[in-house]
């Protein structure tokens, strides 16, 4: 089956690319969702405007980008999270819970959750470290310190 991807897949492509998929993959998980579109001949608008809006979103300077890099990297974030005894936590820290602490640290809407990459999920307090996608050859370390709230 041929499809338009409209959202980021892991491990499949990015909003606008043309991927050729299993039946069953395509019709029962990324079309219901809306990741996909079917292709057609007609397609191609669609493709070219996808594009556009992808290419609007991305932080097009590099330059840009190193700085956004730096700023992450320069500080900690603290995390607020409800913790019992003992430092647990109810359950993990999301990768949510984190871009939200990120751009309110930075001042902005920087980060995007989708861009944030945790390797282990976070289930206690202390510090910790995430990498957030900050351009598309750019990767950013962010020191996490997880507080109770």
């Amino acid at each position: 089956m041929k499809l338009i991807l409209t959202h980021e897949v892991t491990g499949l492509g990015a909003p606008g690319d043309i991927v050729e998929v299993k039946d069953g993959y395509g019709r029962n998980f990324l079309i219901p969702r809306g990741f996909a579109i079917r292709w057609t001949r007609g397609g191609e608008k669609q493709i070219d405007s996808i594009k556009n809006a992808r290419s609007a979103r991305a932080v097009h300077d590099l330059d840009k980008a190193k700085q956004i890099k730096a700023s992450l990297e320069g500080s900690a974030v603290d995390v607020p999270v409800r913790a019992g005894e003992g430092g647990r936590l109810f359950g993990a820290v999301t990768v949510a819970d984190i871009a939200d602490a990120i751009n309110k640290k930075v001042g902005g809407s920087s980060v995007d959750k989708r861009k944030v990459m945790v390797g282990n999920p976070i289930k206690s307090l202390g510090e910790h470290q995430v990498t957030v996608k900050v351009h598309d050859e750019l990767d950013a370390t962010v020191k996490l310190n997880v507080v109770p709230a």
